[in-house]
């Protein structure tokens, strides 16, 4: 497929040609959600702990006879019953994380990059120079030119690591997030309304697309 390719100041320098096989596939909702939820499980802390019964500091001797007292039995003041005591079968530090076949992350991520595009909602930019003072003003004015510098939207930026001055001007705005292609993700795509993608990571992205096959 082809797409307009823009510059900072938001006119049309020329066009690009998008694989589609990454960018122009078919978009299975079933994938992105699975990826989603592997993505957020693979996040998740998991550091919730709470004191079994041998862990629980305390005397384990007997509260009181075991008989004789009109009482009810009680071994140790640790139990559970008791306030202060262990707990039965309480959380202990686990990890979320599970596998994922790269076929499936592969093609959910394709599906997330043809949703955007479908959707109008990818911006290819020649490249995106910023000034070398005034970065955060620099970044909020190629995006306001770009058409989406709105308060209400997020925008996701892509382009390569090197360029410093994007990845410090773009984390002062609250609008927008910077990634570089190696770190394009299902989930930073789905939660932003628009992708903003320099030409050489699109050419990037695509690269490691087609070598995951």
């Amino acid at each position: 497929m082809k797409l307009d390719v823009k510059n900072t100041a938001g006119s049309n320098v020329g066009q690009i040609d998008l694989a589609d096989d990454v960018f122009a596939t078919e978009v299975h909702e079933h994938l992105l959600w699975e990826v989603v939820k592997w993505q957020l499980a693979k996040r998740r802390a998991g550091n919730a702990s709470t004191k079994r019964m041998s862990e629980v500091n305390g005397s384990s001797k007997k509260v009181w006879k075991q008989k004789g007292t009109g009482q009810a039995r009680q071994g140790s003041k640790k139990a559970p019953h008791w306030v202060g005591g262990g707990s039965v079968f309480g959380p202990k530090p686990r990890s979320y994380e599970y596998a994922l076949p790269k076929k499936v992350k592969k093609a959910a991520l394709c599906a997330a990059l043809s949703l955007r595009a479908g959707e109008k909602k990818l911006i290819v930019v020649d490249k995106f120079p910023v000034a070398e003072k005034q970065l955060t003003k620099s970044v909020a004015a190629a995006l306001k030119n770009l058409g989406v510098a709105q308060p209400t939207s997020k925008v996701l930026v892509v382009d390569t690591k090197d360029n410093t001055g994007l990845v410090r001007g773009a984390k002062n705005l609250a609008s927008s997030q910077w990634l570089a292609p190696e770190g394009l993700n299902v989930y930073d795509i789905l939660r932003h309304e628009t992708v903003v993608i320099s030409q050489g990571a699109v050419k990037q992205v695509e690269a490691a697309l087609r070598a995951a096959e």
